[in-house]
């Protein structure tokens, strides 16, 4: 009996040791889950849920093939894959949550999130956030031929990783302020969350009580993924080959 947490696999053609990690991952250590929950950035980039290359169906493939085989499976957008919808959860069978979800495991309330809205000393990408989350701008770049988006993708990645190596390292990462805020609305002693690619299980003061955040790991080298029973929490990885 247990329940899995993994997010920031960045997928990508260019890392297929990484989809491959993710693949033997599903079918072996996440096959007898109770449920498995993917908080963000499953994707290094998402150009919309009409995507037609081979590497998106072989994936979109595999996970409705775990699905269906009885895990439930639940999605949680990050930075990098904000327009997953409603027909990418259809054609895989996982659930699309909000972007802020407390889930109940094994009789503890836990909060989920993807953990970029918890790193608010970083106002050049909340700013940014604010303009790709909104409607009308999503509405028209999807609007976009497919090989108009790709060549956008490809833009605002390299955009993203410029300037994040400006940025010092403390903005990057949460600011334990809004941790407390959010724990203390949701009402909660848990968080868990991926984002900052900084794996790590965090005492939190909330003042009447004390807390935990437990961040998830990104997948490069290895792998990273929590396990929660209902008398143990791990925070797990592996090794995974360099591709060849």
């Amino acid at each position: 009996m247990s329940t899995l947490f993994i997010s920031d696999l960045h997928l990508d053609e260019s890392r297929p040791q990484i989809t491959k990690a993710f693949l033997r991952f599903l079918f072996n250590q996440a096959s007898k889950a109770d449920a498995l929950y993917i908080l963000g950035d499953l994707f290094e980039a998402w150009i919309g849920d009409d995507d037609d290359s081979e590497f998106v169906l072989h994936i979109k493939e595999a996970i409705n093939r775990y699905a269906a085989a009885g895990v439930p499976t639940y999605f949680l957008h990050g930075n990098r894959d904000f327009l997953i919808g409603e027909r990418f959860a259809e054609e895989t069978g996982i659930t699309l949550l909000n972007e802020s979800t407390v889930v109940n495991l094994y009789d503890t309330p836990v909060l989920l999130m993807h953990g970029d809205t918890l790193c608010t000393t970083d106002s050049e990408y909340l700013e940014f956030r604010a303009q790709v989350r909104s409607p009308a701008w999503q509405a028209q770049v999807l609007s976009q031929p497919l090989a108009v988006r790709r060549e956008m993708a490809k833009q605002l990645r390299a955009q993203s990783k410029s300037m994040n190596a400006m940025k010092a390292e403390d903005i990057m990462d949460v600011t334990p302020s809004e941790v407390v805020a959010q724990m203390q609305a949701e009402h909660v002693t848990k968080l868990i969350h991926g984002h900052t690619h900084r794996p790590n299980r965090h005492i939190v003061d909330l003042g009447t009580s004390q807390g935990e955040r437990i961040v998830l790991g990104d997948w490069g080298d290895q792998g990273w993924y929590l396990n929660v029973e209902p008398d143990q929490w791990s925070l797990v990885n592996f090794p995974i080959p360099p591709a060849k």
